[in-house]
């Protein structure tokens, strides 16, 4: 959950640093424009980029794509430009001697100077994000043969030009570029920033949606906005937030310095984590040698752990930010959790078996309705509590029952055919069903009538093919019995004109008796069809569960809190269960049930 958190308020400070240190090199050529000015273009900016995030990771993705490679090639063509042009000694560097040197003379500056240093490789945390939107190997050549060369080319030339130029360390990059491609390169650069920003709105986007699965996070809308990758969505409330949050960072801190501290914290708790976790995968899952482990743990541990030592003593310069933005979404995370797994486990333990349902339906003062009921559940094996409830305080029912689950897969469409899994709840006089619902993540979810219409036509298929197959292992034990009887027969020494006659009379019996019995199949299985048909045109009413938890009694403090309050305020603040279902208004029916937790 501190992972997610740190993610979260990553994708809240990226956009602010990388939008205001763009825009703020237009100072540079119009040196009337105060800072003023310079928070509010950046603010305008950072709205409008939140606002066409509606039309998708792809469409703005291939809008911005040429433009993201222009500006590798101006920031490696001005580097190589700079290193030539003031001091190509400067490729010395990459001697590991100097960096000895460094923290020899500068000793606890050097140490506190790494906590700006880390910006340098900003943005390589988001690059889970990626995966979810591209193949790993195309995420690695770009990474290794166009991102990497053209970054260490533009620092080798800024460096180079620093040498010359000692006073301009302030604004090194915009000084940096030759007077004639200033204003193209502006422009490159709050295209590229707007770029950089949206990669860890949709990293945001992305890892809410993974939590959301796992039931770690309150209930949102998922919007895909791909056929083809899983992890392009749109989430509309997280996207007005973490505008809402970029604008108010933006005009409470004003500069990109402030912002910068806080945003070092929130990348290097990131990649601290990730190391952190990636040892649990290299022993747990890879089992990988312990020399090895213990080597990886050694030398990026602790170069990591040096870096984020540094960027913590700037805790009080803006560092804070993160950590308030993580404890407050771990706070939300842990609280919806606890109560949702709580919840489940509740369920679970007082579902309610078959012989509880006949118990129920059968009671004298029970009566059946003409009418289909889908009475809406978490819960995939067995029925809720809750309809033990609804039935205690409203004794009747509709003829045909359905418990429906409305499960999402993590793959782009569900084949009509494969949507619909029905069981049936025995006896079969009850006529009631349980069915989960399977969708993918562009499939239509329930679109009225359609979904109904679908759900009963299935309904019947299965109806039939459960018949026919009860019945078909019954024939085939008849026929074997047949076979034996005719074996001891021939096995007394009968003789054969009599055996054949018997046979014959036999075929006959067996004839009109099989004939006789397939007629009842079929009116049997007309009935059961018919029974659904008849609910269906008698109408259909969606029954939601909705369950409000309290602690229950002799609950310490924490827990009452946890539940009675905390929960409490997220729940009605969020999305409602007959939203995320698109269920009909005119045809449904709440039915509340509280849960002692």
């Amino acid at each position: 959950m501190l992972g997610t958190s740190m993610v979260i308020g990553d994708g809240v400070l990226t956009p602010c640093i990388s939008v205001l240190s763009a825009v703020g090199g237009i100072k540079q050529a119009k040196s009337s424009l105060t800072q003023d000015t310079v928070v509010w273009i950046s603010v305008a900016i950072l709205v409008v980029l939140f606002m066409v995030q509606r039309f998708g990771t792809d469409k703005v993705g291939y809008t911005f794509a040429p433009i993201i490679c222009v500006w590798f090639a101006f920031i490696a063509g001005i580097g190589v430009h700079n290193f030539i042009k003031f001091d190509p000694t400067v490729i010395k560097a990459i001697n590991p001697e100097y960096i000895v040197d460094y923290f020899r003379r500068n000793k606890k500056d050097a140490w506190i100077s790494l906590g700006g240093i880390v910006l340098a490789i900003t943005g390589t945390e988001a690059l889970f994000a990626d995966v979810g939107h591209f193949t790993v190997r195309s995420v690695q050549i770009s990474m290794c043969a166009v991102t990497y060369p053209a970054l260490i080319m533009a620092y080798t030339g800024q460096a180079s030009f620093l040498r010359k130029n000692n006073g301009l360390v302030g604004d090194t990059f915009y000084k940096s570029i030759p007077d004639s491609l200033y204003w193209p390169m502006f422009v490159v650069a709050v295209a590229a920033s707007i770029i950089a920003s949206q990669a860890m709105i949709s990293g945001t986007f992305s890892i809410i949606q993974q939590s959301l699965s796992l039931g770690c996070f309150p209930r949102v809308k998922i919007v895909h906005t791909s056929t083809k990758y899983e992890g392009q969505v749109y989430i509309p409330e997280v996207n007005y937030l973490l505008m809402l949050a970029c604008v108010f960072v933006t005009l409470g801190f004003r500069s990109t310095t402030k912002i910068g501290n806080a945003y070092g914290i929130a990348v290097v708790f990131v990649m601290t984590l990730t190391s952190s976790f990636l040892v649990l995968i290299m022993v747990m899952i890879w089992k990988t040698n312990i020399l090895l482990v213990i080597s990886y743990v050694v030398i990026i541990g602790s170069v990591e752990l040096l870096y984020l030592s540094s960027v913590l003593y700037k805790f009080d310069q803006g560092g804070y930010l993160p950590l308030a933005f993580a404890g407050l979404l771990m706070a939300v995370m842990f609280v919806w959790n606890d109560v949702y797994r709580r919840k489940y486990y509740y369920e679970l333990d007082h579902k309610i078996s078959s012989e509880k349902v006949k118990e129920i339906i059968n009671d004298t003062n029970f009566c059946r309705l003409p009418g289909l009921a889908m009475f809406y559940s978490e819960l995939v094996q067995g029925i809720p509590p809750i309809f033990k409830h609804y039935a205690a305080n409203v004794p009747a029912l509709h003829s045909v029952l359905v418990f429906v689950s409305i499960k999402s897969l993590p793959i782009s469409k569900v084949p009509l055919e494969e949507r619909f899994l029905f069981r049936r709840v025995e006896p079969k006089e009850l006529n009631v069903f349980r069915c989960v619902a399977r969708y993918g993540y562009t499939d239509v979810r329930n679109e009225h009538e359609p979904f109904e219409k679908m759900l009963v036509e299935k309904l019947k298929e299965f109806i039939k093919n459960d018949f026919w197959l009860f019945h078909l292992h019954g024939t085939q034990g008849v026929t074997n019995g047949d076979q034996a009887v005719g074996a001891d027969q021939n096995d007394v020494g009968e003789s054969k004109e009599g055996l054949v006659n018997a046979e014959e009379n036999q075929n006959v019996e067996n004839g009109d008796w099989k004939r006789t019995e397939e007629e009842e199949r079929h009116e049997t299985l007309d009935r059961e069809i018919e029974a659904v048909d008849r609910a269906w045109r008698a109408g259909v009413v969606h029954l939601i569960g909705e369950n409000d938890v309290v602690a229950s009694r002799g609950s310490g403090i924490a827990k009452s809190i946890l539940i009675d309050y905390a929960y409490t305020i997220l729940k009605k603040n969020l999305r409602q269960t007959d939203k995320l279902f698109d269920i009909p208004h005119k045809r449904m029916l709440k039915v509340g049930m509280t849960y002692e937790l």
